[in-house]
């Protein structure tokens, strides 16, 4: 496998469907492949799917050192005006990072997102360890990876065996942009958590609700699920409140 092969499963997708789009983001070092049972209930519900794969992720942990917060961001815009193109109204969506790109999109874009929904999303690690090692001149290039955190063991999540501390700075200074755009999220809001992330901590989903400026934020707590949760025991939980969520706006 060359630098630039994407990895089977990691690729992005696109599924044509009525004038409502939903657009998917999954989260820092994962891969689509989070968000494709997700992505087909949608589909199967009638909905325009696009799920752009992040640059950097699904190819290797060099890849994703090269990559950065804005070209993340940029990957999402660039999928965002596709789906206005086709679509009337246009919903946004994500897990872990995913739901951090989420609210900065809504935040920055309120014009054209229709409601957000959040997956476990992140505004801050609660982790001072990780924090300082993000700007420590002698960090190693890469620290490694913690094992996925889901709860259901027959499933396999795609990711990289280590994380690049140039890759874990960019996500920083994400978390920071996101959680001052807040009070620009306007749209109806879902806010779905895991009560045990081994990796977020749930009370980010608090945060979250008490920042943004939505007259509307319903939050979910998911009670069977770890991190990974929209491919986890709760994954029909999740595809069945979006879908809620989606046709109540």
């Amino acid at each position: 496998m060359t630098e630039e092969s994407v990895l089977s499963g990691a690729e992005p997708f696109f599924l044509k469907g009525n004038e409502t789009g939903v657009l998917l983001s999954h989260g820092f070092t994962g891969t689509t492949q989070s968000m494709r049972y997700l992505g087909d209930a949608l589909h199967r519900a009638g909905y325009t799917v696009s799920a752009p794969r992040l640059p950097g992720h699904g190819v290797s942990p060099a890849a994703m050192a090269k990559s950065t917060a804005l070209q993340w961001i940029g990957t999402l815009e660039d999928a965002l005006g596709e789906l206005k193109a086709r679509c009337q109204r246009v919903f946004i969506g994500g897990l872990s990072m995913g739901g951090t790109l989420t609210l900065y999109i809504a935040g920055k874009h309120a014009d054209k997102i229709a409601g957000a929904f959040s997956i476990n999303a992140c505004l801050h690690t609660d982790n001072p360890d990780l924090a300082v090692l993000a700007f420590e001149r002698r960090a190693p290039p890469a620290i490694p990876a913690l094992a996925p955190d889901i709860k259901d063991a027959a499933t396999t999540v795609i990711s990289y065996p280590e994380i690049p501390v140039a890759s874990f700075r960019e996500f920083l200074a994400l978390l920071a942009a996101t959680r001052e755009l807040l009070p620009r999220v306007t749209c109806p809001t879902l806010i779905m958590q895991s009560r045990q992330d081994h990796l977020v901590p749930p009370a980010n989903a608090r945060t979250i609700a008490n920042l943004i400026g939505a007259r509307r934020a319903e939050l979910v707590w998911l009670d069977n699920s770890y991190h990974v949760a929209t491919i986890d025991f709760d994954k029909d939980v999740i595809a069945a409140e979006v879908q809620r969520f989606i046709a109540s706006v």
